[in-house]
């Protein structure tokens, strides 16, 4: 046994791959339901990285990726999806494990040591796991945490050694849970040995079918930042055969919506229903007397409050009162409006989003 006094371990700052929302050197998770553009936030990951425009510690330097994928074609989906983000394939690498008789898939935590080397020897920033779950060895049953812990602890010591940041997705599963770290697929050890959780969810308010993600876990920073909005579209990849068409991810700014906003509107509980209709009534009623049917969300919270209501209540309620937000003109923060219209509700202008 060796006992370390405090005073004699190093002090480093955290570093981030992605500025306050992906630590390098350690796990992060992107959960989400199926459908909704995980992959394409891998996709847009990767090539912000292969081009040096990640905000973080590598912005202004291009940085080579592994991505690890298991559920789709390189040849009819990956490789468009990449080259659609605007990826620099050069930097991009598939990985194979030689095995006896010919090539294999990684498999975690087997591969740990060889892929570390790998990493080391290449300068890996991102290794991308698409998802996390596929690459965890067979013979470990991802629902008992000790077991899973076996295969992702040695993954966060790569990660902490290397320098590399791993970031997996994840699903969802088909609970009616509220929580997004409580609905993700397998053992809690996935989003307890995480450092990060970068939840995402389809926003059932947005006229442009959007999607948002928000910060669910940050063990090393901020919890309070700002949750995004992304639209999917459709890219069309020119190839020796004709064109591939495949998804394309584009974050178009902040939102005043999180994803614990969009799962707790889809709780099925009875009293939460309850307590959401008679908020939306007074939600409703509030806003017809004020003009252009319209006021502040701080006005909101606080007229709501006096009436009973607390500001999460008033937010759940939102979708049911057909109300819409936008940032006000003249940077006096939120508005909300009935029965508005907009092709991004509750979204901030690209450009000044902290992406």
């Amino acid at each position: 046994m060796k006992l370390t006094p405090a005073s004699a371990v190093r002090l480093r700052p955290v570093r981030w791959l992605w500025a306050d929302r992906i630590p390098a050197g350690a796990l992060t998770l992107i959960p989400g339901r199926e459908g909704i553009g995980k992959s394409l936030i891998l996709a847009w990951l990767t090539a912000r990285l292969t081009r040096g425009e990640l905000p973080g510690l590598h912005q202004g330097t291009p940085r080579p990726v592994i991505y690890a994928a298991t559920e789709d074609s390189w040849e009819h989906t990956i490789g468009p999806r990449l080259h659609a983000a605007g990826a620099d394939l050069e930097k991009v690498f598939r990985v194979d494990v030689e095995r006896p008789g010919g090539f294999d898939q990684l498999t975690l935590p087997r591969d740990c040591d060889e892929l570390a080397e790998v990493i080391t020897e290449i300068g890996v920033s991102l290794l991308a796991a698409d998802p996390l779950l596929s690459l965890i060895s067979s013979q470990i049953d991802s629902f008992k945490d000790q077991q899973l812990r076996t295969a992702l602890e040695p993954l966060v010591r790569l990660a902490d050694t290397t320098g590399c940041s791993v970031v997996g997705l994840a699903h969802f599963n088909k609970s009616a849970n509220t929580d997004a770290l409580n609905l993700i697929t397998g053992s809690r050890a996935f989003s307890a040995v995480a450092r990060a959780v970068l939840a995402i969810a389809r926003d059932p308010q947005a006229d442009d079918g959007s999607c948002v993600l928000s910060q669910a876990k940050n063990n090393l920073g901020r919890l309070d930042l700002p949750s995004l909005r992304y639209v999917v579209s459709t890219a069309e990849v020119a190839t020796e055969e004709g064109p591939a068409y495949v998804g394309k991810l584009d974050f178009t700014g902040e939102s005043d919506r999180s994803v614990d906003d969009i799962l707790a509107e889809g709780s099925g509980d009875p009293s939460e229903r309850a307590e959401r209709d008679e908020a939306a009534l007074w939600l409703t009623g509030y806003l017809t007397g004020q003009p252009n049917q319209e006021a502040t969300a701080l006005e909101v919270f606080q007229e709501g409050s006096a009436a009973g209501f607390s500001r999460d209540q008033l937010k759940r309620a939102k979708a049911k009162a057909r109300v819409a937000s936008r940032k006000s003109d003249f940077g006096g923060g939120w508005v909300w409006a009935l029965h508005a219209t907009g092709s991004a509700k509750g979204a901030k202008s690209a450009k000044g989003a902290a992406l």
